[in-house]
């Protein structure tokens, strides 16, 4: 316990649960303060027991900037800020089933998401996390070095544009505004976390398509490589949802993976997304 107000739990490898308050409640500026510094140390955040409705799951989110409109994910009935996230049990294909970081393909990426339980399997449909910054602190001198040189290019198009591979258009109907998936960014390959000040790795196996200045195939060795030690075990912890539980993570300190063990069944999150900054390279 670092404070007075909540109580943190750090998890091996990343994230930290908090305890101690009911997010349903009209939080005192001081306890929003501690929550956005345990987001910083620990990447992600999780609480349990948290059975908000759309306005409150909002309000909680505003507090911490302005909130994201999701251009490709269908939104909730009457609630056009909370993106559904949906699989239905004749789906064989989730939303989020790889290694990523939401956003990337943005000149300003995503702060973070706030992902409410709603509805969920008996059992599976995890959700794991990575620590990019413990990730890039574990590299050699050299390729610290190297990486520390380097931008990369990120798109959504292969993702979520008309071409998308056929095992992700099982999801369709989940979808909206396909063909405007045209967006590209050009991020440096190690930043300097625009709160923390940590240098973190910002290539992921999803959007990252590869590094600026090479080719697709010159880069797949080193990304390929990257994504294997990224997601080390430990690095990574996996958060174990139940109704009413909440994670929240930071965007630009960790990956994300919905682990897709559940066909047959139904899950419904609601995320809430934050606007984000353009990030600087780290020194």
């Amino acid at each position: 316990m670092r404070n007075h107000i909540i109580e943190e739990k750090p998890v091996a490898g990343v994230g930290a649960e908090i305890f101690g308050i009911d997010l349903r409640e009209d939080l005192s500026e001081q306890t929003y303060l501690e929550i956005r510094q345990a987001l910083n140390s620990y990447g992600v955040i999780f609480f349990r027991d948290q059975f908000l409705s759309p306005e409150q799951h909002l309000a909680f989110a505003a507090r911490f900037g302005e909130i994201n409109v999701s251009r490709f994910l269908v939104p909730v009935t009457g609630h056009p800020a909370i993106a559904e996230v949906r699989k239905e049990p004749e789906q064989t294909h989730n939303v989020g089933g790889g290694w990523h970081t939401d956003h990337s393909y943005d000149s300003s990426p995503a702060l973070g998401s706030i992902l409410l339980a709603r509805e969920l399997p008996d059992r599976g449909g995890d959700t794991m996390f990575a620590n990019m910054s413990s990730a890039f602190e574990a590299l050699s001198d050299g390729l610290k070095e190297t990486l520390l040189g380097l931008k990369a290019i990120h798109s959504n198009a292969h993702v979520f544009g008309p071409n998308r591979p056929s095992s992700r258009r099982n999801i369709a109907e989940q979808m909206k505004n396909t063909e405007n998936a045209v967006q590209e960014a050009i991020h440096p390959v190690v930043i300097r976390h625009p709160e923390s000040g940590k240098r973190v790795l910002y290539v992921n196996q999803t959007y990252t398509v590869r590094f600026d200045g090479w080719t697709k195939e010159e880069s797949a060795p080193l990304l390929d490589f990257l994504i294997r030690h990224c997601t080390r075990p430990e690095f990574t912890c996996r958060f174990r949802w139940r109704e009413g539980s909440i994670a929240f993570w930071d965007n630009r300190a960790t990956w994300h993976y919905a682990v897709n063990d559940y066909h047959g069944e139904r899950r419904l999150m609601h995320r809430v997304t934050l606007e984000g900054v353009p990030l600087l390279p780290a020194a």
